[in-house]
This record gives structure tokens, sequence and C-alpha cells, in this order.
């Protein structure tokens, strides 16, 4: 897919200085539009001293601790100019993070301008920041986290926050984000499972293309992470060797980045941390130039992930000195070492040593040269000072956290029907979530966000007494607050105990954990107050899945809310008070008990009948999938019934698209939005299938009392699996359409596929 560069010229403030490094302002190649980009390209690289070239392999880290920092908060330009030189830098690592919006663009503006004027060549800088569920720059928008965006299975919606995080973005000067995470949340204890799109690859997929897509058409370059398979190592581990197979690779891992070049035009991507089959993703010329080049047609950089350089050397331990890793990982396709100014500067001494060529040098920067000039930087480096204060966390933006708040809650119980919270009068808050709003990692400083408590009495108002106890810390062992937090249930007509966990307490980067229970006193604080009788409603604020069998028959109703962003207060309150349908379902499977990782719906069959011990014979069904909840499950104040599955043809030839369509009736009382799932089986197949495999969906709003017909086309090619060339193949035989609420139930309809 071509890259377009789409913003209007109004956001700009030209240079005047173009040509100041001249001493007759005639336009060289590389300075005129008017070229190709290759041909740009080609003319820059042959200017290039290998200095410069080293130079535009690397970024500089400015910020509290690292190159370039002064007390007050200001950047010395006199630094970056020593920095700078004549040779320039490539990159800039997350600068103006923890700036207010105008100050923000004003120090990129003026980075840039450095860039441009003062060095030899003028080639501009890129300056990234992270971005996973928006800007993560001081006081800006702070949409739900991945994890919670997943849930809402809203591709319209994922396309309408990324528009938004793309121009909110751009509004700073920065031009690069470090987002989306890519990774599939196949197991729970990982530490960043919050920050993927769900367990499947083909949903991880279809959220991913759409992040990309809305973000870069604002001028803004994409790094989806982390490049491959970093989340799904043994236990759940951070950055252990993936020893898996090329297939499971294939199937399961590559699918969302796959699609972010071949659909969404991605135009950089970051190499992860860890090994695949024993070899550093970073040095993974397999994976970096055969297959993402050779095979993908990805025509971007690669960037490191944060130090994973001197990680591979450090850590991996694949070359005896630095300098030689820094060169296999340049070797391998990996362009780009962020965060500092490190090892790439000093690829020259490898060059006279032979261990890198001055030839691979030059295609690494072609690479990163070839995106500058497709987003027009040369022509536009810089940005108009007057949006971003404007654009910061925008009313507009804030609404839109708001609705996808809202579409991400997932209701997973709703004994007796306790929830809404109608004809309540008093109504008790406890737990150590409730006072807080739980954003997730990657998050902006000064957000502006609502906690439960203040959600719940923004939306119940004056109707309802509301009062509060916090009962017991996230991860400590005190109990002594629960005798005011009985009290206080006592006290009250019915209780929300808001409980889960925190980013960097209880998950996050480098905090991966061992068992999925709540921590610290949680769970005994709502057996105690489970003894009260009163209706208790349960809320997760969290970023992974919590077990929860010990104490979840004291629960009338279990709300999950994925870190919800900035407005996930009130949108919990809107829930609780039936001003909203719930209609998120999930994109992970909950397990019981953490012995039964991993958990997730796309598996292989297993090879003869069994059962585990616990949960005595005869409950494992033949597939060995038993989730606390499945995968896609979601409950909501209103019941929808499924039927007419009809297929427009049972019998398919070579080629042959599959079409169908089903009737969604609302056989309640309240109007709701249910996310239809379809998912396919192949019944006999010579390579082991997974039983089910999710292969579309389609969020719909289906007015009580009311029924929709509901239409899909699959093309041919979800019939195929990987053959034993790992080419795909589709085999004669029959399917199974399986159209539901989740994984577990719905209508079926068989069909035949004849070659």
């Amino acid at each position: 897919m071509k890259y377009r560069h789409l913003l209007a010229a109004s956001l700009f403030i030209t240079s005047g200085s173009l040509f100041a490094n001249q001493t007759d302002k005639r336009p060289l190649p590389y300075q005129n539009p008017k070229l190709s980009v290759d041909e740009r390209v080609e003319d820059l690289i042959k200017r290039m001293t290998l200095e410069e070239k080293v130079y535009q392999m690397s970024a500089l880290r400015l910020g509290e601790g690292d190159e370039i920092f002064e007390t007050s908060g200001n950047y010395s330009m006199d630094d970056i100019r020593r920095k700078f030189g004549k040779h320039g830098v490539g990159y800039l690592s997350c600068p103006t993070t923890d700036m207010p919006a105008p100050k923000a663009v004003i120090t990129g503006n003026q980075i840039q301008k450095i860039a441009v004027e003062e060095t030899r060549l003028g080639i501009p800088v890129m300056i990234d920041a992270e971005a996973i569920h928006g800007c993560r720059a001081t006081g800006a928008t702070s949409y739900p986290q991945s994890i919670a965006l997943s849930c809402t299975w809203n591709v319209d919606l994922m396309a309408q926050i990324a528009d938004a995080i793309g121009k909110e973005t751009h509004s700073r000067g920065i031009n690069q984000v470090l987002s989306p995470t890519l990774d599939l949340a196949r197991d729970p204890r990982h530490g960043r499972m919050e920050e993927c799109y769900g367990e499947d690859p083909f949903l991880a997929s279809r959220m991913g293309v759409e992040f990309i897509k809305g973000v870069q058409k604002n001028g803004v370059v994409c790094s989806p992470k982390h490049f491959l398979a970093n989340f799904v190592t043994d236990g759940g581990r951070d950055s252990g060797n993936a020893g898996m197979s090329e297939r499971e690779l294939r199937e399961i891992h590559m699918p969302p980045f796959r699609a972010a070049v071949k659909e969404a035009g991605v135009k950089s991507l970051m190499a992860a941390y860890n090994s695949v089959d024993g070899i550093p993703c970073s040095a993974n010329r397999w994976l970096l130039t055969d297959v993402l080049r050779n095979e993908w047609g990805f025509d971007g950089f690669v960037v490191s992930d944060w130090s994973a350089v001197s990680h591979a050397y450090g850590h991996l331990r694949i070359a005896p000195t630095q300098l030689e890793a820094a060169a296999l990982c340049a070797k391998a396709g990996m362009d780009v070492e962020l965060p500092r100014i490190k090892s790439y500067v000093k690829l020259g001494e490898m060059v006279k040593q032979g261990k890198i060529t001055k030839e691979e040098i030059d295609t690494n920067v072609r690479h990163i040269l070839r995106v500058k000039f497709q987003m027009g930087l040369f022509e536009h480096p810089y940005v108009d000072e007057k949006l971003a204060e404007k654009l910061c966390d925008a009313p507009q933006f804030r609404n839109l956290a708001r609705e996808a708040a809202r579409q991400s809650i997932v209701l997973l119980k709703n004994e007796k029907n306790r929830l809404p919270l109608n004809g309540v009068r008093k109504l008790a808050v406890i737990g150590p979530n409730a006072t807080v709003a739980q954003l997730g990692s990657y998050s902006a400083r000064g957000v502006k966000g609502v906690s439960p408590l203040e959600g719940i009495k923004n939306i119940f108002g004056k109707q309802v007494e509301v009062s509060y106890a916090k009962g017991c810390g996230l991860t400590d062992n005190d109990t002594s607050g629960f005798a005011d937090a009985v009290k206080c249930v006592q006290d009250a007509d019915a209780c929300v105990m808001v409980m889960g966990g925190a980013n960097w307490t209880t998950g996050g980067e480098t905090r991966d954990r061992n068992n999925l229970d709540l921590m610290g006193m949680q769970e005994k604080l709502i057996l105690e107050i489970g003894k009260t009788g009163k209706p208790i409603i349960v809320v997760l604020v969290e970023g992974r899945p919590v077990t929860m069998t010990r104490w979840m028959d004291k629960a009338d109703a279990i709300v999950m809310m994925f870190f919800a962003g900035e407005e996930g207060g009130n949108a919990l309150a809107e829930i609780l008070s039936g001003k909203v349908n719930p209609s998120g379902k999930l994109t992970v499977s909950y397990p019981r008990t953490v012995g039964d990782l991993p958990m997730c719906l796309l598996h292989r069959p297993y090879g003869r009948e069994g059962n585990i011990v616990e949960y005595g014979q005869n409950t494992m069904p033949a597939n060995r999938y038993f989730p606390l909840y499945p995968f896609g499950y979601g409950l909501s104040y209103t019941t929808y019934e499924y039927k007419n599955l009809r297929l427009e043809n049972d019998k398919l030839t070579k080629d042959e698209d599959i079409h169908f369509s089903i009737d969604i009736t609302n056989t309640g009382n309240m109007d709701g939005d249910e996310i239809v799932q379809v998912y396919l089986t192949d019944l006999y197949c010579r390579i082991t299938q997974s039983e089910k495999q999710l292969k579309a969906f389609q969020r719909v709003r289906v007015p009580a009392g009311q029924t929709k017909t509901v239409s899909f086309t699959l093309p041919y090619s979800a019939l195929s699996f990987l053959n034993e060339r790992l080419q795909p193949e589709v085999e004669a035989g029959e399917f199974e359409l399986l159209v539901g609420p989740d994984c577990m139930q719905g209508a079926t309809q068989r069909f035949a596929v004849q070659l």
C-alpha cells in the first residue's frame, strides 16, 4: 500500500532555510520534491559520510538521567547542537513526553530547526513517543487500554480513536509512535497482557490494522511491537525464548504483523527482546529480512526495543563485544538503535574490521530515509504551535474515550438481575480501586481521570446516598479497614466492591505473575462483606483476567473493567445504573486456576481422552477447553435469540466465497448492542486444526423486541490451512459454521467443499 501524506499544508510552518547550508540556494536533487522518493534517497545516500549514516541509525535520548537534561525541565539547545554536530541524528527518543502541550510543540520545533538548518545535509529527525491507548504526553487523552478496546469488538470505533490519537500526537510535533502492541495475550501471567488486543490473531489483526491506518493518515509513523512472540514464552515470562515451530509462528503470531504490513501499509516495526528458536529477534535475518521484507514486501524501517542492542550483548551474549553484537543486529535488518546514542554510531569501527560492509549500512539508511521522504518530512518539518493546546484532551476526544469505555466493560455474572441498580437508596462503595482512575501502562501524566467512586456520584446523583470505605489495600496484608467496610455495607441497600490491580503494582512491564488471584487481602475482604447478606457487585479493575472461584459465589454480579481510560468511572456508573446496556465481550479466556494455563480457544486437539483429577472424571470436554468464562463471552441486560442460519450454497467449489446470514432477535425489554461472532471448524484435515477458529464478527444494534438480519461473506481463503510446505491450501471436505454470542454457543450449519 502506498503511504500517503495527508496533512494539510496549513498545519505546518515551512522552513525558510531549507538550503541554509548551501552557498548558492539551488536545491540539490534530494531536496527536490518533484523527483521520486527513490531518486532523492539515492542522491542523499551518495552525499553522506559514513559518520552521517550511522548517526541516522541512532537516537538521542532526552530526559532525566539521560544524555541531555536540565533540572528546570528545559533542554539546552546548545547541548543539543553539540550532540547533533554537523552529522545530525536520526531519532529523538520521547523528548517531550512530560511537557505540557504548548511547551512540547515549541521544543520539538526548536530541535527540528537545529536538525534542518544547522547540520550539513539538513536531514529532519523523527521524534517518537508511546501511544498504545492515547498519546503518552502530559495531559493528553487517555483511552481504554488495548485489551479493553478489543472487548468492544468495534473496528469502526477503533478507527475513530486511532484518527484522534494521530491528530493529537502530530499536533505536539511527534511523528512516530512506538505502537500498537500486536503481541497476543496467550498467557495472562505476562505483565504486559493489558497492551494486547486479546488472545486471537484474527481479532488482533482487525484492531491493529485500524489503529495503524488511523494514526498514519495523520502523518505519524506507527512502529507496532514486539516482532515476534515476545509475550508467550514459558510461564508467561517476559522476553524468554519462543521455542515453537515455524507453523505456530506463522499461524498464530505472525498474522497481526503481516496484516500491519500488507493491509495497513505500516512504515516501521519494533523488533522484540526475545529469541525465536534461540535466535534473538534483534539479530534474526530470517525474521527481519527474509520474511518481513522479501516475503511480505515491507519497505519501512525496523527499530530496536529499548536498549535491545545492549541486551543482545549483555543478556543474550550473541557476540564477545557490544559492537560486534550491534553489527549482527544491523546486518540482520534492524535499522535503528533506540533509545540512546550508543553502539550504532561506532559501526564504522566494525566496517574497518570487516564485521559489516558499507553497502549493508547503506541498506539500513535507505530504509530510514525512504520513510522520511514519504512522510513529507523534508518539506514540512515543523508543526503549527497553536494547535497542540487546542487538541490536548479536546472535548470530542474525551467523549470518544467515554464511548469506548462504555463498550469495553464486560458483565460476567448477574444473578437475580441485581444489575442495574434500580430502587437503591443507599449504596456502599468499597475497595482499593474505588478512588483511583487506573489507566494502565504507558499512560500520560496529568490525565484528568474519573475514578469509579467519582463516576458513581456523578451518575447516580442525589437520588442515591453514596458512602465509601476502602477496606484494604491492593497488595498489603492489613485488615484494619475491614470493620469500617462492613459497617458501611450494613448501613446500605447494596454494595459495589471495586477491586483488582494497578500498573507497576500487580502488573505492567517487568511485572509478571505466578498466579492470577486478587492480591493482598482483597479476597478475604470480599468473603467478609459477603457475610452481611447485602447484594454485592464486584467490579474488577485490571489489565488481565482474575481467578475467582474462591469468592465468586458471594458476588451477585461481577463486572470486568479492564483499564478503561480517563472516563472509565463515568462509563462504569452508567452501566451500574442502567443508563447504558453492557455490551463488551471477552477477548481472552478466563481460567479457573493458573494450573489450567495455557488456556486459549485457538489450540490443536489432543491425541486421546483425558481428565484433570481436580475436576473429576468425565468433566473435561474432548478438546480440553474448559474455561471459567470462554472467549467471546459477555452478558447484557437483555437477551438475544439466534435463529435461521442460512448459507447461500452448502456445496462450494474452488475459489468460491461463503455467503450466509442469520436472524438476531432482541427478546428482552432493553435496546442493546450484540456482538455476533463467526467460528469455523474444519471437520477433517490431515494437519490437526483447532476445533474452532474466529473468522468474522459484527457489532449490531438491536432494539428491544426487534429482529435484525446479519449477513456475512467469508473469503475462500478463510478455509485454508498451512500444508506440509507451510503454504496455504484448501482441502475438499466438510466444514461447520458456528454463529453465536460467544465461542461456546449459537447456531451451526455444515457445508462441503468440492474440488
